[in-house]
């Protein structure tokens, strides 16, 4: 046999698995199938799947009852399909009002009291920095309002100013202290969108005794406050925190799980995962449309999850395939962190995330994959979506810190390379713009046909991840490197 036979065949040999695996996707999709789901979860039923509307009982119990049809299997220490979550429903105060030395903060305005009890009087205030634990040590803080600089040093993404004020809340309680103010001064920000989105009835993970610290926010763009208190000018406080409203209610995970068929790698598990909540009802458009349907954002990431739960199910790799369905996304990425503090598999056995969240698309030609580069099995993800004619590309719009906004940023912090799995986009531009959050991302004027490559595409990049003879790590110099060495130890 010749060299060039012996090449040809050794190729040959190669190709086979990767193109049953194509095969095996092909076959086991159903088209109309896949988009009856997609018309259902992004259908006014659902009132644009709001985790505070009784509308999102609805999408919670028909992805679950669509999974445990497909066959995938509960998760041992869940509620069946779902991992329930204590969340606290909090509106904004009838009267906000905060006096720092001869200034006056008004909510709406440049206050925004984001949780806690009503509060009158008079109180001694104390600077803590940035309200980080070593920030805490050595101060008598009993009875006193604090004071500290929004999120931290090198952590300012929304998810990082959320997760880090839950934490400061916790120790201020602790501490003995009777409220916490918060400087808000990240200038790239706009405070007015900020306020927009916070001046309403919010949704946090319900923290106990801890919840019922009153947690504030300031306006502090031009950093006068610091300043002042750096002086020593800052010591006292007056709020006037009345008619706050808070209630609990219990929101939901959906989770499940496929077992792998390797005697060893099955213990290993590759998260698959996309929320599945929206942002129900708001502003019409001119149409007089109210309801945000989301199928963009994130109708067609659930479908995605749900059919990979019907492929493994009948097809499982090697690794396990965890299935997740996060909920409350869209109010602070607050479904993946429960998870990632409460997680029902152990962090150190799920060794990939394939996260998906969407805005929407302006090219059909390509998946663009958020965090792309970054870890060591971007070519699985490249060879499995040209099999279906699309192009990988890495995120375009830096500008935008998508990394940081999306569910896949609360398991990447601990330490599990987690990519996003997006819809093609070349910018975010007016085209994404155009629906991104908007009543008018529907099913009618979605790309099917780009929609059925999306979905397959997905199901064969994650069974080459599991299938894969090695273990994903982050590339060398990236940030989660280190956190990734202590929950994996070297690899």
């Amino acid at each position: 046999m010749n060299k060039t036979c012996i090449t040809l065949t050794l190729l040959g040999l190669l190709a086979a698995p990767a193109l049953a695996q194509k095969k095996a996707v092909e076959k086991n999709f159903k088209e109309k199938e896949a988009i009856g789901h997609f018309t259902y979860l992004a259908s006014d039923e659902l009132m644009g799947r709001d985790p505070v509307r009784p509308e999102i009982e609805l999408a919670e119990k028909y992805i679950a009852e669509q999974l445990k049809k497909y066959g995938a299997s509960e998760i041992p220490g869940a509620d069946g399909y779902y991992q329930n979550i204590p969340f606290r429903i909090s509106s904004p105060p009838s009267t906000g009002k905060v006096t720092l030395a001869d200034k006056n903060f008004t909510q709406g305005e440049d206050l925004l009291v984001l949780d806690g009890l009503a509060i009158e009087g008079d109180y001694p205030l104390v600077d803590i920095g940035f309200g980080l634990e070593e920030d805490f040590e050595g101060k008598d803080l009993s009875g006193k309002i604090l004071i500290s600089n929004v999120g931290a040093p090198n952590r300012i993404s929304p998810a990082d100013l959320f997760a880090l004020g839950r934490e400061k809340v916790v120790r201020a309680k602790e501490a003995g202290a009777l409220g916490l103010i918060e400087r808000f001064n990240i200038p790239s920000v706009p405070w007015q969108l900020v306020s927009n989105f916070l001046n309403r009835t919010t949704l946090g993970i319900d923290q106990g005794e801890s919840s019922n610290l009153p947690y504030i926010w300031i306006k502090d763009l031009d950093n006068s406050l610091r300043d002042q208190l750096s002086e020593g000018k800052l010591t006292s406080t007056n709020l006037q925190i009345e008619g706050k409203n808070n209630r609990s209610i219990t929101g939901k995970n959906i989770v499940a799980w496929v077992e792998g068929t390797d005697p060893q790698l099955k213990d290993e598990c590759v998260l698959l995962s996309a929320h599945f909540d929206h942002v129900g009802v708001g502003t019409p458009d001119e149409s007089g449309d109210s309801i945000y349907n989301g199928a963009r954002d994130n109708a067609v990431g659930t479908v995605a999850v749900i059919n990979a739960a019907k492929y493994f199910a009948k097809n499982p790799p090697k690794r396990s395939i965890l299935l997740a369905l996060w909920t409350a996304e869209e109010k602070g990425l607050l479904g993946s962190a429960y998870f990632a503090e409460n997680p029902l598999v152990p962090l150190d056995k799920i060794i990939y995330n394939l996260n998906i969240d969407n805005g929407g698309y302006n090219d059909t030609s390509v998946i663009t994959v958020i965090g792309l580069g970054r870890t060591s099995v971007d070519d699985e993800i490249i060879s499995a979506v040209s099999e279906f004619g699309l192009e990988a590309i890495p995120d375009p719009s830096p500008e935008q810190g998508l990394y940081d906004r999306s569910d896949n940023v609360n398991f990447a912090k601990k330490g599990i390379p987690a990519p996003t799995f997006s819809l093609g986009f070349q910018a975010f531009d007016d085209e994404i713009q155009k629906y991104y959050h908007k009543p008018g991302d529907h099913v009618d004027n979605f790309d099917l046909d780009y929609a059925v490559k999306y979905w397959k595409s997905y199901i064969l990049s994650a069974e080459r991840v599991a299938n894969w003879d090695q273990k994903p790590v982050w590339k060398a110099g990236d940030k989660y490197e280190e956190v990734s060495k202590k929950l994996y130890g070297d690899q």
